[in-house]
């Protein structure tokens, strides 16, 4: 090599040595830096702390093993070599180490060490589970062990035998070769094969690696609870009856072995560890293999459902203990087809809360009317939170947090994505079951700055939103003029450039009598006029979207005061981020001082995985108005695969819905096995400071205790959750999801009746959308059958496996403040009535002549395009309801989705109308439909006849009934009259007065009859 290319090779390797060095130390103290600004350095400090104990650990192991191996096969080398080809064609391989063997040692001995400490760092969290464990206080059916022993201990024994495991196999592999290379071991040589130095060795090793095979074997036994062999998950007939006594078997064979082996250190036989060997391999195949093989096909096969009916019961208890459905409640709901004119009544009260906007839809009319510039963004699907109106009602709401997408086009540089346009402005909100005459939704929050109804309600809020879903990875406050919000033409800059200045304005203030969407403000990209309005009513603007100029030229400035962020200190900061970002800029930026502050790892569940990294996210962060700042409320799960006889199930899978699917949360789900799940964290992130809080909710969870004992002070009580931060809790969708996909088979809780198979569910694919990706729960607000109130809930459907129609409701109660919070019920319908699915259901909608009268001309209109929402689904009188908006946008590329028209089904019937309350009119009323059947009319009729035979005698009694009779019809005409003019509470009344009037006419006949 020339002398010249052997210095530059070491200088290149040096230089490349020091930049990765500097890069992985930056990214280390940045990340020290970001957990101290969020006060969870005790976070950091333990997983540190934690991987480099493993990664010792695992490094002295295999150095130790393999080093010893090495060094004790060259010890013992032979002085004297046979004369033979094989040594002369080994000698020169000989002659090329030995100058240099102490450097191939510690390259072999260190590099393998390494190697196996990194990977052992990688069970950290398996470490900890298992030094911090918590009893379940539960036992395993089979073991009598607590589940806790599968959970935790197991995985870590199964960890630290694997890496004996391959640490005896290295040592055994560097030891062959050691020997023979210095001719310890002779292959190719007549006589001796192995010195009898090099037997010993090898047989000691062998040993070793056999008696860790009969802790294997030992080990395996309690594994059979994860056994898939036999009908349902966990130990199965012939695990229990055979596998079990086999692996206790071959635990004692091996000892035995093993035991031959290291007696060979005496023998120094050749033949004892083989047929050592050989007797552990034929028993591994006899009676590991053979014999459960011909158990499970000559006793289980012929009777299994008679054998396997303990172990399924077994799986089925396990299941919905680990994912607590075990209280799931299912009840036998014989659904009406025909609702009477007394049911239609009684559900007048849980009409209005019927949720119409949906999320996913009105989306993109919050992008046109609330986006007020092209750079900001609203997410793909919005979130369904609660608040109370003026009235102190609570009302089902869409919200959504107004984010920063990135700067205007032609002006995205470094300077402006991350100093200047660094945060979002706001929150939109809409109440979620009304729209105004035109099919906009009725905004409750809007503009910029904020107001609406509902600062009325949660007061002035911190409206800048520094930490959300949207933006760059990174911002610097406090260097550059931040672009704050737009501002009138007649609006000045001044006393407007500090948070504390404009924060007073987001409840209403200065700014309230601003209109919603004029014209310049409007929200979207594309010009057009808004129309003006008062802050009363929603925010309207033209199909142009109110558009306006892009051209910041007017607006204020602000100068971020929160807490949140990483101080840029000094010189050594800003070049730390300089090479964490590869971004010269932050050392070139002059504006950039030591006020300034950089904000990273913005994303509110990014930040809840990094301070509790034991933990699971939900796919939907959702924003609320909480004491005055906007918080985004992030639900989170622990989780396990280590339940005994639990059916696992894959996390991203079962999270998976047209909602999900490509959304914001596909992200955030986790693709690994799960058999064990619970919500047992409810965590929020501060959008304007970063805050984040992880508060406990399920304490009585044994992993989140375990989890709590291994990060002490990381969660937070469930008692420090104040009431306003309650209010705004919620049953969370990924959870939900997960159970749905285990009650689609768990739902069935005898051992003969799942075995069977025919009562399983499937979940429907969603009908508005095309493909087959299920249909996502919804949020709505239902009266569940036997409740005296509605409760905030999520719900789904089920059809039956392979069928369309519906088998049943699933609802789960989503408000905390109620007494059955997280309670799921099931409507399960009769078997011997076919009431229609989602699916058959909007076949019907498409099929049916008056529906299609309607539809038709908006789909086949080239200026038009139709969308389908949400197609709800609500027990309602005694039936199931289905309510399915339907908006109309028109072409363009700055209209959006209008509400025009909403369709309902209920039994056979269909609908369509221009709101919910017409819809409902069409369906119920005129024709044969279920108000002229066994409704008051017939009733009044047969009672005409009844007092006019009657009218000669009965003691005054027929003048009673006659006019207990003309009271009844002309009730009977005012209800009709209310039901036209979508007055339901002048119905409802209508329909109290025609029941008196009927009671009054019933006793009025019996008084006539004991006349007479």
């Amino acid at each position: 090599m020339p002398r010249r290319n052997r210095l530059l090779a070491p200088v290149a390797v040096a230089v490349v040595v020091i930049v990765a060095g500097l890069l992985v130390a930056a990214n280390f103290v940045t990340d020290y830096k970001w957990f101290a600004s969020v006060g969870y350095t005790s976070v950091f400090w333990t997983e540190i702390r934690t991987r480099a104990l493993l990664f010792v650990g695992g490094a002295v192991l295999m150095t130790v093993f393999v080093g010893a191996s090495v060094y004790f096969a060259y010890r013992t080398r032979p002085l004297t070599r046979p004369a033979s080809l094989e040594q002369q064609g080994l000698d020169r391989y000989r002659m090329a180490i030995d100058p240099h063997r102490k450097l191939f040692f510690w390259l072999i001995a260190g590099g393998l060490g390494l190697l196996t400490g990194a990977s052992a760092s990688a069970e950290w969290g398996t470490f900890l589970q298992w030094a911090n464990r918590t009893p379940f206080g539960q036992a395993d059916p089979q073991f009598g062990v607590d589940i806790s022993f599968f959970a935790f201990t197991y995985p870590f024994l199964r960890a630290v035998l694997g890496y004996l495991f391959a640490a005896v196999v290295l040592a055994f592999i560097a030891a062959v070769i050691v020997h023979y290379l210095y001719g310890g071991v002779r292959l190719q040589t007549q006589g001796q094969r192995a010195t009898p130095a090099a037997r010993v060795h090898l047989s000691v090793l062998l040993g070793v690696f056999v008696l860790l095979k009969a802790g294997a074997y030992w080990l395996d036994q309690y594994g059979l609870v994860f056994s898939d062999r036999g009908y349902t998950y966990g130990a199965s007939y012939t695990d229990v009856n055979a596998v079990l006594t086999a692996k206790i078997v071959l635990a004692i064979i091996a000892v035995v072995c093993a035991a031959l082996f290291f007696a060979n250190i005496y023998f120094k036989n050749a033949m004892v560890p083989l047929v050592s060997l050989g007797l552990l391999v034929l028993s591994a195949v006899l009676i590991g293999g053979v014999y459960p093989a011909a158990v499970q096909q000559f006793q289980v096969s012929p009777n299994e459902q008679r054998a396997e009916n303990p172990y399924i019961t077994r799986n089925i208890e396990a299941t919905r203990d680990a994912y607590d459905i075990a209280d799931a409640e299912t009840q036998t709901y014989d659904a009406e087809t025909e609702l009477t004119p007394e049911q239609l009544s009684q559900e007048a009260s849980t009409i209005p809360s019927v949720r119409l906007v949906d999320p996913s839809v009105v989306s993109q009319t919050f992008q046109q009317m609330q986006q007020v510039r092209g750079f900001y963004q609203f997410p793909e699907v919005l979130g369904v939170d609660r608040y109370q109106d003026a009235e102190g009602n609570s009302v089902d709401t869409i919200i959504a947090a107004r984010e920063l997408d990135g700067p205007p086009e032609g002006q995205d540089n470094w300077l402006t994505r991350h100093t200047v346009y660094t945060h979002g402005f706001g929150i939109v909100a809409a109440a979620g079951n009304q729209v105004d005459n035109e099919g906009r939704p009725v905004f409750t929050q809007y503009n910029i700055p904020p107001t609406g109804e509902l600062s009325e309600v949660t007061g002035e809020y911190e409206p800048r939103i520094y930490y959300g879903q949207q933006g760059a990875d990174y911002a610097i406050v406090n260097a550059e003029p931040e672009y704050d919000y737009p501002l009138d033409a007649d609006e000045s800059t001044e006393d407007i450039t500090t948070s504390e200045d404009v924060e007073g304005e987001g409840g209403g203030g200065a700014d309230e009598a601003r209109a919603p969407a004029d014209g310049q403000e409007g929200g979207g990209e594309g010009g057009g006029e808004g129309a003006e309005q008062s802050p009363e009513q929603s925010p309207e603007a033209t199909e142009g979207g109110g558009g306006g100029s892009e051209d910041p030229g007017s607006q204020a400035t602000n100068h971020y005061e929160g807490d949140g962020g990483v101080q840029l200190g000094s010189f050594f900061d800003r070049v730390l981020y300089a090479l964490k970002y590869r971004e010269p800029d932050i050392l070139l930026n002059t504006a950039i001082t030591d006020e300034s502050k950089i904000m990273y790892d913005r994303d509110p569940s990014q930040r809840v995985e990094k301070v509790a990294p034991f933990l699971t996210v939900d796919g939907s962060a959702y924003p609320a108005i909480v004491d005055g700042r906007v918080q985004w409320i992030v639900d989170a799960y622990t989780t396990s695969s280590g339940y005994p006889y639990s059916t696992p199930i894959d996390f991203s899978q079962a999270t998976e819905d047209t909602f999900s699917e490509g959304g914001n949360n596909a992200t955030a789900l986790p693709g690994n096995q799960v058999n064990y799940i619970r919500n047992s964290v409810k965590a929020t992130v501060d959008a304007y400071d970063g805050t984040v809080t992880v508060y406990g909710w399920d304490e009585s969870d044994p992993v989140l205790q375990t989890w709590s004992k291994a990060f002490p002070g990381v969660v937070t009580k469930k008692s420090e959750i104040g009431d306003e931060l309650g209010s705004h809790l919620r049953y969370p969708d990924d959870l939900f999801k997960v159970q749905r996909e285990i009650l689609k088979q768990y739902h069935v809780t005898d051992a003969d009746a799942y075995y069977g198979g025919q009562d399983f569910w499937d979940i429907p694919a969603d009908p508005t959308k095309e493909g087959d990706s299920p249909e996502p729960p919804y949020r709505q607000t239902i009266r569940y059958p036997g409740d005296e109130e509605a409760h905030f809930s999520l719900t789904s459907t089920f059809v039956p496996r392979d069928r369309e129609n519906l088998a049943a409701f699933m609802s789960v109660v989503s408000d905390p403040s109620s007494e059955d919070y997280g309670k799921i019920r099931m409507l399960e319908l009769p078997r011997s009535k076919v009431i229609l699915g989602p699916g058959q259901v909007q076949n019907a909608f498409q099929s049916e002549a008056s529906v299609r009268e309607v539809l038709l001309p908006l789909e086949q209109s080239d200026a038009t395009s139709v969308t389908y929402g949400n197609l709800l689904t609500l027990p309602f009188g005694d039936g199931m309801l289905y309510v399915e908006p339907l908006f109309v946008q028109a072409e363009g590329g700055a209209a959006y989705p209008l509400l025009q028209q909403v369709m309902v089904a209920f039994g056979d019937e269909v609908a369509i109308g221009e709101n919910l309350q017409v819809a409902l009119n069409n369906l119920f009323e005129g024709g044969e439909g279920p108000l002229e059947e066994g409704g008051a009319g017939e009733d009044a009729s047969e009672g005409e006849g009844e007092g006019e035979g009657d009218a000669g005698g009965g003691g005054g009694g027929g003048d009673a009934l006659s006019q207990a009779l003309d009271d009844a019809a002309q009730a009977y005409e005012d209800s009709q009259q209310a039901l036209q003019d979508g007055d339901w509470e002048a119905y409802g009344k209508a329909q109290d007065e025609l029941a008196d009037a009927l009671e009054r006419a019933e006793e009025a006949r019996n008084e006539q009859e004991e006349g007479n």
